[in-house]
């Protein structure tokens, strides 16, 4: 795994972990500023004003007439907090670690030119003994005392206050950022010929303009889509009427007329039928049908069934059965053109069709090996009316709206249709659901 899988891929996640790095700089540079600047100076300064009590007390416990050593003994106990004693030998016991027992051992090392180490007492007490005078002296002092904290509250502090300023900025981030999902989702919808819910408009003066905004497009949108069906079906009802006369007419042409001209026009009666045809899929082509549970393995081998009933070669490789929620117009649509282009092109080399489930969702394939198509024209073979055969004979090139129509109706449905040359040559046409 390398660190491009780890960083994520939302705008939310990168700001996350972008603030969470630096909070983990930061951090890490206010421990070593704070530990270089006052915890360490602090700590040898404690360290060696603690050495120098407890050497001063050895000494002068050292030359007071024995009768009065008990009672400075007490007095150390009371008001400096030391408890001191003679022993006959010194221990070997070491203290646990804490986080200025070392200083300490130093300092008292430094003072009295002895190795001295720190020994575990009771109750929290840590013992130093000296060789002092010819006597043995042992001197204790609470752990808890010397151990310093007021660096590290510091610290703490610090530490506090970033992380609040981290969580403030990934509120504030995450408060973006979801209105840049709403308006990435609503935009989906809008590009698939669906009215989104409209966008909130509240907030910051910038995101409520960018709503406002987003929701006139939206409108103007579907007003546009809806003038242009209404245009296109308008105009192909009123050229349907004049068509039929002329079918009727050309069926009351004397026996006499040449038959070859009669088999013409009527031909091209029946593509302007078609054309018009078309005409009406492409305006109706981002009006979405309500998808459901089918088998699809079982809509494919019927196209696959009806294709070589018309003459064709085609083939189905697919899991027994699949069931899949989809819009099955759409899908049938979609697979037929694909399949009459791989047929059309292909031929007399066989077609297959191929259907296989992933974590994300169905993949269908039609493959074939046609002339292809150069890898600069694989995306404008799906504008409308773009074709590679330049003739503009529709029975040799269509009528250049077929993978117009099949692309804006997998768009309607959240599907991705995509167009790659085939190794060995011919075309694979890939519709991810």
């Amino acid at each position: 795994m390398n660190l491009h899988q780890l960083w994520p891929d939302s705008l939310f996640g990168r700001t996350a972990l972008t603030l969470g790095f630096a909070f983990v700089l930061f951090q890490t540079l206010a421990i070593v500023l704070v530990s270089f600047t006052i915890l360490t100076p602090l700590a040898m300064r404690s360290a060696d004003d603690l050495a120098a009590l407890i050497v001063l007390s050895a000494q002068t416990w050292v030359e007071l007439p024995p009768e009065t050593r008990p009672a400075f003994e007490q007095e150390l106990r009371l008001h400096h907090h030391l408890q001191l004693s003679k022993i006959n030998d010194i221990g070997d016991i070491p203290a646990d670690r804490f986080l200025n027992s070392q200083n300490i051992e130093t300092a008292l090392s430094q003072r009295t030119g002895q190795i001295v180490q720190l020994e575990r007492g009771e109750s929290g007490w840590v013992w130093a003994d000296l060789k002092m005078g010819g006597h043995f002296i042992r001197v204790g002092f609470e752990k808890n005392r010397y151990n310093i904290r007021a660096p590290l509250a510091a610290v703490g502090l610090v530490s506090l206050g970033a992380l609040l300023i981290w969580i403030s900025a990934l509120i504030v981030v995450r408060r973006i950022t979801r209105t840049l999902a709403q308006l990435s989702a609503a935009a989906a919808q809008v590009g698939q010929g669906k009215m989104p819910q409209p966008l909130p408009e509240h907030g910051a003066r910038e995101l409520v303009t960018l709503a406002q905004a987003f929701n006139q497009m939206a409108n103007e949108v579907q007003d546009l889509l809806a003038n242009r069906t209404t245009l296109l079906a308008g105009i192909s009802h009123d050229l349907r009427t004049p068509i039929a006369r002329m079918r009727l007419a050309v069926a009351m042409l004397p026996e006499v007329t040449d038959p070859k001209l009669v088999a013409q026009i009527e031909r091209d009666l029946v593509q302007m039928n078609q054309l018009i045809a078309d005409f009406l899929d492409m305006a109706r082509g981002l009006n979405s049908e309500t998808p459901q549970s089918y088998d699809v393995v079982a809509i494919l081998q019927t196209l696959v069934d009806d294709a070589n009933r018309g003459g064709g070669n085609v083939s189905l490789s697919a899991p027994a059965a699949c069931e899949a929620v989809v819009a099955p117009h759409a899908l049938q649509r979609i697979v037929t053109n694909l399949i009459q282009n791989a047929v059309r092109y292909g031929q007399p080399h066989p077609v297959e069709v191929t259907c296989e489930t992933q974590a994300t969702g169905l993949i269908i394939q039609v493959l074939d090996r046609g002339p292809g198509i150069p890898d600069d024209q694989l995306e404008l073979v799906f504008r409308p009316f773009f074709r590679l055969e330049s003739s503009r004979n529709i029975a040799t090139g269509g009528s250049g709206l077929g993978l117009a129509i099949a692309r804006q109706l997998a768009q309607a449905q959240g599907w991705h249709l995509s167009l790659a040359a085939r190794e060995g040559g011919g075309l694979i046409a890939t519709l991810r659901i």
